[in-house]
């Protein structure tokens, strides 16, 4: 018997990244598509930050689905 362990966590990060500055606006302190942090970013986690939430386990099934491709089904 096999079993998954989740584990919330939170922790402080910083987010970075470089762009070329006609990418962004430097005179109206606007940043474009770089406003919230997303893929394109490096993220490095703050040491010392992490905090454990939540800790959850359940029984993990190593068996692969059955999936049917519905182009596959015939209407006779």
């Amino acid at each position: 018997m096999k079993y998954k362990i989740t584990h919330l966590i939170t922790a402080e990060f910083v987010a970075e990244i470089i762009v070329d500055e006609s990418e962004i606006n430097t005179q109206t302190n606007d940043l474009g598509e770089y406003k919230k942090p997303n893929g394109k970013f490096e993220f490095t986690m703050i040491k010392g930050t992490e905090k454990l939430e939540r800790t959850t386990y359940e029984k993990h099934n190593d068996k692969e689905f059955n999936i049917i491709n519905q182009d596959s089904i015939s209407d006779e």
